[in-house]
């Protein structure tokens, strides 16, 4: 079983300063987002994969794609609430986005905050890269990571058991500051990086198979504070 880590959220707090809290999602439709969905340039009478039902943002798995906000990020924290209603899934939520469709003509230069059922806040490194402490027990042999095709590009999350059972609502926080990326599930600290090769960018949800849920999406920028030496 992988290590249990639980840890509050005020964790930087003797360092940054909390802004206006936004919600990317208004619970009506998609403002504020755009779709990139490759299969829709030679089939444009496709069904787009995200839709707003019951006040909910809904990914429905098909296509497959990513659902991009029009706006650039960074220093900010991400609260998402989301469930796969009915059966285990994949999906993710992808930070500091950039180019489209660099990976395999489909993912956008980015790094995924995993959501898939049962792994919950693992790190991909898609064209950009993180480290974390214990590089090589969660990610493997060092001469086999990188961050394009054919590479160990996951680094595996600290606890599998933080997910709430199939069909109730998770809480997924994500912090990221400067090259920083801590990830909570459910308040337990599911993943802590450093050294991100990006700190900034879009930030995407995937359509990636599965059905997903989203009713929250809300985000806190941090302004980071200058100390007197």
């Amino acid at each position: 079983m992988a290590v249990f880590v639980a840890a509050a959220f005020s964790s930087l707090s003797g360092c940054t300063s909390h802004l206006q809290t936004q919600s990317l999602f208004n619970g009506r439709d998609l403002t504020g987002w755009h779709a990139d969905v490759p299969a829709a340039d030679s089939s444009p009478q496709l069904r787009g994969p995200f839709i707003v039902r019951n006040g909910s943002l809904v990914s429905l798995g098909e296509p497959r794609g990513h659902l991009l906000t029009d706006s650039s990020y960074r220093d900010y924290r991400l609260e998402v609430e989301y469930r796969f209603a009915a059966t285990p899934g994949n999906a993710g939520v992808l930070v500091h986005a950039s180019t489209p469709r660099a990976l395999y003509g489909m993912f956008p230069r980015s790094i995924e905050v995993q959501m898939e059922y049962g792994n919950a806040g693992d790190f991909w490194c898609i064209l950009e890269d993180i480290r974390v402490p214990d590089m090589e027990s969660r990610r493997g042999p060092r001469d086999q990571w990188g961050t394009t095709e054919g590479k160990a590009r996951r680094i595996r999350n600290l606890t599998d058991d933080s997910e709430t059972p199939l069909g109730e609502w998770n809480t997924m926080v994500i912090e990221a500051l400067g090259r920083s990326i801590r990830v909570w599930v459910n308040r337990h600290l599911v993943n802590d990086g450093l050294n991100a090769t990006a700190d900034h960018g879009r930030i995407a949800l995937q359509s990636e198979g599965s059905e997903v849920e989203f009713r929250k999406l809300l985000l806190t920028p941090i302004r980071r504070l200058t100390t007197s030496p």
